[in-house]
């Protein structure tokens, strides 16, 4: 049985959800979010709670997606209701983030700028003093591939500790070279 999988998932008001096996479509403020579930689970809407339910318990297949269909639900209730949030540091000497629009303007010590068109439902702000990057969307897993997309443009070096990072990333600092007799 699986402990994540039997949790229900409480619906908070506004948000309306609708089955038709196998799509799930979640609406809330102005956002909606679909998503097809495996076939080997099914939604069941009791009141203001859900729950995921496996078709077939004994099945070891359909056990193994009942807990990820109802973290994928669960997250998609959140998204709609509050939204999810990724921050990015940056570190480096005359480094720069600009946000216009749908498009983030980096500069990251390159010999150009570096320009990101962000996803349909992503936005970002940019805090002009520390050029911390905040990302914000309903979809925790467009947002998260954003955020490691940026990430990866200059990931956090071990020696000076340069780099784009995830807030609250702690980066293992190495000694460089040791000095010669």
């Amino acid at each position: 049985m699986s402990r994540i999988g039997k949790m229900p998932i409480a619906v908070p008001k506004g948000v309306k959800v609708d089955w038709q096996a196998p799509l799930l479509t979640v609406t809330g403020g102005k956002t909606v979010l679909s998503r097809r579930l495996h076939p080997s689970v099914k939604v069941e809407l009791a009141g203001e709670t859900l729950k995921v339910l496996p078709l077939d318990e004994n099945n070891e297949s359909n056990r193994a997606m009942w807990g990820l269909s109802r973290t994928l639900v669960s997250n998609m209730v959140v998204g709609v209701s509050t939204g999810f949030t990724k921050v990015l540091e940056m570190t480096g000497v005359g480094w720069r983030a600009e946000a216009e629009g749908q498009t983030l303007k980096l500069s990251l010590g390159f010999s150009h700028p570096v320009n990101l068109k962000l996803p349909q439902g992503i936005s970002v702000q940019v805090d002009p003093k520390t050029y911390r990057i905040t990302l914000t969307g309903a979809d925790r897993e467009i947002l998260g591939e954003t955020a490691a997309k940026i990430r990866a443009l200059r990931k956090p070096e071990p020696y000076k500790g340069k780099g784009i990072r995830y807030e609250g990333e702690r980066i293992i600092r190495k000694v460089g070279k040791a000095g010669g007799k």
